[in-house]
């Protein structure tokens, strides 16, 4: 039997999430943290509650042993993992390197098999079972990810599991790595692996967003059973990236009602930090922390949540680090117009809010946008000019 529903101090279930912005984040075309980069982002990473953090990939530079091993000095209250392949050299990299875990990784799909790995289905098990042995030896925590799980056949996918449980595993994680699920197949394959695989173990999934399906598939994958999920910072990753972080943890929360370890108030702060680190902006209408994540500018919206924030807004913005914003513009109505008043300190009559709302509708049905210091001007200039019927 699984280690399923682990469960949380509020007894509710606990799902943990492991970061791995500093691995395969830094698989973004064009991305190459240096080592003190790297480091700064891990302790914010441990300061948010993140279970797992993934440091790097040891064997792949000099540098990237020197990053993962002095965040594993540095960090103490999360664990620190580093990724290897099912070489031994790879494992000494990272016992060498002081991790608290090694991600041991090979491909299960006949796809990768046959065109990647030039390898038989015995010969990937074999070599599977044999680096997971090896690194269990050594005392490290070992979760074992089957690359391009997702289009292996299923059969074949859960007798490398079993195996690997049974040379010593403690995670098992289902990767998809090319994004080609959608959630309801995602839980199917999740019920699978833990109805036929037996033992001692936490099921974890890892997501991509090829098909904008990352977070949806890993919100799926809990909700079905996983223990675990693998994520970065802003959703960074090859290709289309990862499965968001920010918004996984805010999804398990807030609607499924689990727990998580993510101090939330700080998730704005990470997320700016990789944003300039990785020389990569946050899309104004991304979820949770894009700018737009809780700003209003439909008149009918402002209405609502001045009257009461929950019925536009989720959640408090103030729960991730964010703060509301109302926006004026040609969508706007006279609840927009009264609220800047009202916070310029001047009284909204009705002649001034009508004045100034027609004039910020005639600027954008002309393509104009309307900054904060055009609405200052707009309000002056109706005032002092008496610009108003």
């Amino acid at each position: 039997m699984a280690q399923g529903d682990v469960v949380g101090v509020s007894g509710r279930r606990y799902v943990r999430l492991l970061d791995t912005t500093l691995r395969d984040g830094e698989q973004t075309p064009g991305v190459a943290l240096k080592p003190e980069d790297k480091l700064l982002i891990a302790l914010k990473l441990e300061e948010l509650g993140v279970d797992s953090i993934e440091a790097g990939f040891p064997v792949v530079s000099d540098g990237e042993f020197r990053a993962v091993k002095a965040i594993a000095k540095e960090v103490s209250n999360s664990e620190v993992i580093a990724l290897a392949r099912t070489r031994r050299e790879d494992i000494d990299k990272v016992i060498d390197a002081d991790a608290d875990a090694i991600h041991i990784f090979i491909a299960t799909s006949d796809i990768h098999m046959k065109y990647k790995l030039r390898m038989s289905r015995e010969e990937v098990l074999d070599a599977a079972v044999n680096a997971v042995s090896y690194a269990k030896s050594h005392g490290l925590t070992v979760e074992f990810s089957a690359e391009d799980a997702t289009r292996s056949d299923p059969d074949f996918l859960v007798k490398v599991f079993q195996e690997i449980v049974n040379a010593g595993a403690d995670r098992l994680d289902i990767a998809d790595t090319v994004g080609v699920m959608w959630p309801s197949k995602m839980a199917w394959l999740v019920k699978f692996v833990k109805e036929n695989v037996r033992g001692n173990y936490l099921l974890s999934v890892h997501c991509h967003d090829d098909f904008g399906m990352a977070v949806a598939n890993s919100v799926a994958a809990i909700e079905a059973g996983a223990d675990q999920a693998h994520g970065t910072i802003n959703g960074v990753g090859e290709r289309a990236g990862n499965a968001a972080l920010e918004e996984i943890a805010a999804a398990v929360k807030f609607l499924l009602n689990y727990d998580v370890g993510i101090r939330f108030g700080r998730i704005k702060e990470v997320s700016d930090l990789v944003s300039k680190l990785f020389g990569i902006p946050v899309p104004p209408n991304k979820a949770i922390v894009g700018a737009n994540a809780f700003s209003h500018e439909s008149g009918i919206h402002v209405h609502g949540v001045l009257s009461n924030p929950i019925t536009y807004e989720p959640i408090d913005p103030g729960t991730v680090g964010m703060s509301r914003r109302i926006v004026v513009g040609k969508h706007s109505g006279k609840h927009s117009i009264v609220y800047v008043l009202r916070y310029m300190g001047i009284e909204p009559r009705d002649d001034i809010v009508n004045a100034v709302l027609k004039k910020i509708k005639e600027l954008g049905d002309i393509g104009v946008r309307v900054s904060e210091e055009d609405i200052r001007r707009i309000v002056m200039e109706v005032i002092t000019s008496g610009g108003f019927e």
